[in-house]
């Protein structure tokens, strides 16, 4: 169904039906509620009608750069008080994972930012030098704004090495108000493999279904009761397709119309933003 705003795969009856049992709204961050550093100015008036619905919601993102202190006090900065229960980064899932799948691993050669970095030191990691002989028990690799060449390197060195290899989220660039492309993990794992001939053993972060397990495990949810809200087909939607959620695309960040209408799959909901996302909860509770 076609609208000026928002579009669905959906009849209207039908996409009321579903958004009337949503409970929880799992929300990217950038190029969702904000790009860069400039929150949208629906935003806030949006969470707060979500407490309204009675609808909680988490903040989901794909970018490990910052760590949660971070994270929380950047939402802080922007008037968006949130608690630590309420995100969940790749940087999270891939220390989940290792503790589950590599206990055996506690040194790390990571590529990553200091603030990345700390959260992985909080959770009992050590970090490897740049150096030959400090082995690694295994190499993270993630969005890494402080990337140099020379630790590009070492990186590969030990990838080719055939060292574990993890891979934080596989997004090929980061949204950015600026006149710049951000060069994302998905771009670094790309430059690796066609050095070392190998991609990454796992790669993590959305649209691996397991950071919306999280959230139902957390609110006692089922899959059909979460919308999941991206600005991306091929991380955000697609988990919500491989988890069984709701699947929202809105428009405000990198995905366009275009993209849209060449996806083999639709979005459930195609919208402008959150705030008309914001109206259509409202009126499926009318």
């Amino acid at each position: 169904m076609q609208h000026d705003k928002y579009s669905s795969v959906y009849s209207d009856e039908e996409l009321f039906a579903r958004l009337k049992g949503i409970r929880h709204v799992a929300l990217d961050m950038d190029g969702t509620i904000y790009m860069g550093m400039s929150l949208f100015d629906y935003t806030k008036p949006f969470l707060a009608r979500l407490k309204q619905m009675g609808i909680t919601y988490s903040f989901l993102t794909n970018n490990p750069s910052t760590s949660i202190a971070d994270y929380l006090k950047k939402l802080a900065g922007m008037g968006i008080e949130a608690t630590a229960d309420e995100m969940y980064t790749t940087a999270l899932a891939t220390i989940d994972y290792l503790k589950t799948h590599l206990p055996e691993a506690k040194r790390l050669f990571i590529l990553g930012t200091p603030s990345m970095t700390s959260e992985f030191v909080k959770a009992g990691f050590e970090v490897a030098e740049d150096s030959a002989d400090d082995r690694p028990d295994a190499v993270v690799v993630a969005f890494d704004k402080t990337l140099t060449y020379d630790r590009l390197c070492r990186a590969a060195w030990w990838i080719h090495q055939g060292l574990p290899y993890i891979a934080t989220n596989p997004d090929r660039v980061c949204p950015t108000d600026q006149p710049t492309v951000l060069v994302d993990c998905g771009s670094i794992c790309k430059c690796l493999e066609h050095a070392t001939s190998r991609q990454p053993d796992i790669t993590l972060g959305k649209p691996d279904p397991n950071m919306l397990s999280g959230i139902m495990q957390r609110y006692g949810l089922r899959a059909d009761e979460i919308a999941m809200v991206g600005d991306r087909i091929y991380t955000d939607v697609q988990m919500a397709f491989n988890a069984g959620a709701f699947g929202v695309l809105v428009l405000s960040g990198e995905t366009t119309l275009d993209i849209v209408a060449e996806a083999p799959r639709k979005p459930d909901l195609t919208a402008d933003s959150i705030a008309v996302l914001g109206d259509l909860l409202a009126q499926a509770r009318e």
